[in-house]
């Protein structure tokens, strides 16, 4: 589908092509991929074999609710802005939770869904979303968002976890922000020499619960091994599979994603971006951490556990200790948690604010949102400051 007519003022007025692609498989990975590279907070959640793969493994596909119209903005075959989009039917996936503004259309007699959602599936991770070669080209595309949200009769606009310069856009245009709070490790600069090094700067209640957690793994008879990349064997991906699965399960959930997605595509189409922990006892494996890194970027992101057998704290020392142990030794210089879990605070992963943007195509529920999202933002301005009076560290890190 094309529109033309469009213009945008980047050094005089330049017409402009819309396309909007029904499968990310329109669209070579060249010109994808190369406009993210541009993008001042790239992940790899964002390239196009990563976004591809959701969509053929038939984890994120119209049979499944996410219904893929990616908007790309063309001038003279160059691929000047883009980004993915879905039109959704139900709110799973998200990590953005809005369940109570579509009960609220609900009680009203009116439908909240279809929506539009601006995002990677199944990936809270804030990185860039609305992909341009500039900010003219970013409004653009905002703008061309907002058009299709009407043109597909869709009830609102969500733009989930975006960057900083995203986030500002969205602004420019009219939508409203959201907080929430994710945590976060980094490793100080010049780096810290070794996992004891770190511990060695965290205040002494902290750092002998930390070796205590990690004793208590060791004293229960448990091995942990890291493959990265083709070195994770397919048996490895197999068992981490069946991991995966069994966490869905004990939530009473089926799975996000299809055991194609990590053996069928991520295995062999982006192997790089990925370091597996794995715990044995007795010679057997009992449980898996599946981490994604960014060589590039020296950026670690936790993504995925699960255990058959349980042990005490080894949750922690395999989505934790582990990794964070990992990227000293390689250099990396941050290893991000994800969202939720204050029980995070205390082995080291600070607060750190992460923003969506949101944009309510009916005027009586866009105010209302508004007023609820200034109260909301105020509480999560508490919360952090709250978590700020927990601060794990010494007052002088050195």
């Amino acid at each position: 589908m094309e529109e033309k007519n469009r213009s945008v003022q980047e050094g005089g007025q330049t017409n402009y092509v819309t396309r909007l692609l029904r499968s990310p498989s329109e669209i070579e990975p060249g010109p994808w991929n190369e406009l993210l590279e541009l993008q001042s907070q790239p992940t790899p959640f964002m390239r196009h074999e990563y976004l591809l793969a959701l969509h053929d493994s038939g984890s994120a596909h119209p049979q499944t609710g996410w219904a893929p119209c990616f908007i790309t903005l063309w001038c003279d075959d160059i691929l000047e802005a883009a980004c993915p989009v879905y039109l959704k039917t139900h709110s799973y996936g998200e990590y953005v939770f809005d369940w109570s503004w579509a009960s609220a259309y609900k009680r009203h007699g009116l439908d909240y869904y279809p929506k539009c959602v601006v995002a990677v599936p199944f990936t809270p991770v804030t990185g860039s979303r609305l992909l341009a070669r500039s900010e003219p080209w970013r409004a653009a595309l905002v703008d061309e968002l907002l058009r299709v949200v009407q043109q597909l009769q869709a009830s609102s606009l969500h733009v989930l976890f975006a960057s900083d310069d995203e986030l500002q856009a969205c602004q420019r245009a009219g939508l409203m922000l959201r907080h929430t709070v994710q945590f976060h490790w980094s490793n100080a600069l010049p780096g810290y020499r070794d996992f004891d090094h770190f511990l060695n700067q965290l205040t002494q209640e902290k750092r002998k619960k930390i070796r205590q957690e990690r004793r208590k793994v060791r004293e229960a008879g448990v091995q942990i091994r890291c493959s990265h990349g083709r070195a994770i064997a397919t048996a490895d991906w197999e068992f981490f599979y069946q991991c995966y699965c069994q966490t869905y399960a004990e939530h009473g959930n089926p799975p996000y994603l299809s055991k194609a997605f990590f053996l069928q595509h991520m295995a062999q189409c982006l192997p790089e971006s990925w370091l597996l922990f794995m715990a044995e006892r007795d010679g057997r494996p009992i449980a898996t951490s599946l981490i994604a890194i960014d060589p590039a970027r020296k950026i670690a992101y936790g993504r995925y556990w699960g255990a058959l057998e349980r042990v005490d704290c080894l949750h922690f020392d395999l989505c934790y200790y582990q990794p964070i142990e990992w990227c000293i030794e390689h250099g990396y210089e941050r290893f991000e948690g994800g969202a939720q879990g204050e029980h995070k605070l205390s082995r080291a992963l600070l607060p750190v604010r992460s923003s969506s943007a949101h944009w309510i195509v009916h005027a009586g529920f866009a105010q209302a949102v508004a007023r609820a999202l200034n109260q909301e933002q105020e509480a999560v301005g508490d919360y952090m400051a709250e978590l700020e009076l927990h601060q794990p560290f010494k007052q002088t890190q050195g």
